[in-house]
């Protein structure tokens, strides 16, 4: 069966409320999450600590600009928490706002409500903390979640996972924030993970990234596909890119996520130059849905949106995505310019 296939029966799974989908036989299985189970129990010996907190507001030196500050939350588990480095400017929140101020020249007010060890089923209380908690401040402009990893880990069936996903897109959306997603990463390169397990890992992480895609996309939002930009890159380079853990990424790994999904979330707010954009429409494609979802699992940094910017309606498939491959260019110091808000 292809891998626009099977995305399609996880998401549809997800969409009607059915059970996981199996994707591995049983020994197979077994011997997979046996063998995250002792990465996942390194990682917990592991010094990561906490990760640094990050809020406050980036790009102050745009203060006097037209427009008011952008406001940006940071939504997932430990990777969009920035779990693996010391300073805040290093997390991948602290890079996305400070390059999102400097493309548009506005501020950016950053709020993460990622929590390390979450997975896709916490992202419920995660969007309740931004939209219903008293107090807090008005509706995000945008949001960015990262998620998937610890799904995969912690064997969740992957139409489970992607439910979870969608519901909270859907309500993101509902009440009118931008959604960019950055799908499940390649555990294949972690290093406690031996072969020839990386190859299924690599394979199920796939899976689950595709099936995102479909599901964000038919709700309006936009993927940015992290799994081979965080997984050949990582192998090639695992004392640049991982962090002390050897399984959360280094400030040099957060620093080429987030050059991949700057130029998504710059456009998501229609920040990003109009030069930009046509580059990047030179290198777009009009596909089916699933077809898109499985070309962006299988190359890093690859965008997916609906054709037209715009989702099906309740009930209807999208008919088309646009798959969009943009150059990726670098980002100012995330340290430089922050006001950091009460608590951080």
């Amino acid at each position: 069966m292809s891998r626009a296939r099977v995305a399609r029966r996880i998401a549809t799974a997800a969409a009607y409320g059915g059970g996981g989908i199996s994707l591995l036989g049983g020994a197979a299985a077994g011997l997979l999450f046996t063998e995250m189970r002792y990465a996942r129990r390194h990682v917990a010996r592991s010094p990561a600590g906490e990760p640094p907190l990050a809020d406050g507001v980036y790009g102050t030196a745009f203060a006097a600009s037209a427009g008011p500050p952008w406001r940006l939350a940071m939504l997932g588990d430990s990777t969009a928490a920035g779990l693996g480095v010391r300073r805040s400017g290093q997390t991948p929140g602290a890079l996305l706002a400070s390059g999102l101020a400097a493309v548009s020249e506005r501020p950016v007010e950053l709020h993460s409500v990622a929590l390390s060890g979450a997975d896709s089923a916490d992202l419920e209380r995660q969007v309740s903390l931004l939209l219903t908690e008293p107090g807090r401040a008005p509706v995000p402009d945008v949001c960015v979640l990262m998620i998937g990893a610890n799904d995969i880990t912690g064997h969740v069936p992957p139409a489970r996972s992607v439910k979870h996903l969608a519901d909270a897109v859907s309500r993101l959306r509902t009440a009118g924030c931008q959604v960019v997603v950055g799908t499940c990463p390649d555990l294949g390169s972690v290093e406690p993970v031996g072969q020839p397990l990386r190859w299924i890992a690599r394979r199920l992480c796939r899976q689950l990234a595709a099936a995102q895609t479909i599901a964000v996309v038919e709700l309006g939002g936009r993927t940015v596909s992290l799994g081979t930009l965080l997984g050949p890159e990582f192998a090639a380079n695992p004392r640049e890119l991982f962090g002390p853990d050897r399984y959360h990424p280094s400030a040099e790994g957060y620093q080429t996520a987030a050059m991949a999904m700057l130029p998504t979330l710059c456009d998501a707010v229609g920040a990003w130059p109009v030069e930009e954009r046509a580059e990047a429409a030179r290198r777009e494609r009009l596909l089916p849905v699933a077809a898109a979802a499985a070309a962006a699992a299988a190359e890093g940094g690859t965008e997916v949106s609906a054709a037209g910017g715009a989702a099906g309606g309740e009930g209807r498939r999208t008919l088309g995505a646009m798959l969009r491959r943009r150059r990726r260019r670098p980002l100012p110091a995330a340290d430089e310019g922050v006001t950091a808000s009460a608590g951080t």
